[in-house]
């Protein structure tokens, strides 16, 4: 028997949200853009009368602005965001407790327990269109499929506020003709690749030679291959996978330019991702840096730990470390992301048990000790009761 799956997408999210709380946007073309001052001066989202203007998400506010000279701004607002979706998947709760949320917006939902309750695939996902409608103000499109890349193409088949079916008996005249860019997990750097092979539709992708795909592609290629003939048996997720990595990154109010710079910069974001890390209960045995210059060039450095580590000093001084040995400080920098990798379980990180420490292990001790009471600290009073002083009245924005 197959399974029943749906997937939901809001339309517009962040525009849709700011409409329900401006209704004086639902005559304006608006979009939700980020901070030209913060320097993150893109679209995030738009509504449908921008995007008839040709306003695209991710381009600079400037630009869209040229094409819809009309076009309202509107600053985001995450934590509005996140309340609806928290909303949202309580609708989605009321039919299944088998949910997987895929990003703020969107949800695979496992309906086929459910069907004998609440009616077909179809009938379930217009009941859920409508309630969301009617009590959050807002619309969804859903996918309805026996997999779940299928109910993902299905959701944005149509839209907005609709509902597609696709059937193992459908599928092929629904999807085949759809740009193989389309596909889920192909980004814009693989389909210059996959045309080259003479490949343009997700028909042409779903008759291509297997072999020639995993050849150029590794498994991806045979995943891709699979998920294009109807062969994905990926389950919904309902319990999150844990963490690979921990990452924190931003873009400075000015360019970083110099090493008090980079170690103000550094500090911020290594405090950031490890008090992250150990609220997680981890610990990381890699460190890495990513930066963007003023051109927008990325590179990235990283080092392996000789042990798992958790706290923020030794995270700040690793990255530090590959900054100052990798890049030249004098030149301007953008942005910066400090990342911890190669995590493992914080609280047993699978060290043998030692009652004689080396100094540098002690040092690691008594870091760890302050971490802690830092951590709570802050879970008491918030994050502002400690800080550094240099991060007091900067110009970067930290």
């Amino acid at each position: 028997m197959d399974k029943v799956i749906l997937h939901c997408d809001c339309n517009s999210f962040f525009a849709s949200v700011e409409t329900v709380a401006h209704p004086e946007y639902k005559t304006l073309p608006m979009a939700v853009c980020g901070s030209k001052e913060e320097r993150h001066g893109v679209v995030l989202a738009k509504n449908d009368l921008a995007k008839k203007s040709g306003v695209i998400t991710g381009e600079p506010i400037c630009k869209a602005q040229k094409k819809c000279p009309g076009l309202v701004i509107a600053p985001p607002h995450p934590r509005l965001y996140d309340e609806y979706s928290k909303e949202v998947n309580k609708i989605y709760f009321d039919y299944t407790d088998m949910v997987e949320p895929f990003g703020i917006d969107e949800s695979w939902l496992d309906v086929t327990g459910s069907t004998n309750l609440f009616g077909s695939g179809k009938t379930i996902a217009d009941e859920i269109r409508e309630r969301i409608k009617k009590e959050l103000g807002i619309t969804i499109s859903a996918g309805v499929s026996f997999n779940k890349t299928f109910a993902k193409l299905g959701s944005d088949y149509k839209k907005p506020d609709a509902t597609t079916v696709i059937g193992r008996d459908t599928y092929r005249q629904i999807l085949f003709p759809l740009p193989v860019g389309d596909m889920m997990y192909i980004g814009r750097h693989t389909v210059p690749k996959l045309k080259m092979l003479g490949i343009n539709t997700i028909g042409d992708l779903a008759s291509a030679d297997e072999g020639v795909l995993t050849s150029f592609f590794g498994k991806m290629g045979r995943s891709l291959y699979n998920a294009c003939n109807g062969r994905d048996e990926s389950e919904v997720i309902t319990t999150p996978p844990p963490p690979k990595s921990y990452g924190n990154g931003m873009t400075f109010l000015r360019d970083l330019k110099g090493e008090e710079d980079f170690r103000k910069a550094v500090a911020f974001l290594a405090d950031r991702v490890t008090g992250r890390m150990r609220e997680g209960g981890y610990k990381c045995r890699t460190v890495s840096v990513t930066v963007r210059d003023a051109n927008f060039l990325v590179k990235s450095r990283q080092k392996k730990l000789s042990s798992p580590v958790s706290s923020s000093v030794i995270v700040e001084e690793t990255a530090i470390a590959l900054i100052l040995g990798s890049f030249n400080t004098s030149l301007p920098v953008r942005s910066l992301q400090v990342a911890c990798g190669d995590l493992t379980d914080g609280k047993n990180p699978n060290s043998q048990l030692c009652f004689v420490y080396t100094k540098e292990e002690e040092r690691e001790k008594r870091l760890d000790s302050l971490d802690g009471e830092t951590d709570r600290l802050r879970a008491l009073f918030g994050r502002d009761i400690i800080k550094r002083a240099s991060f007091i009245g900067n110009d970067l924005g930290i």
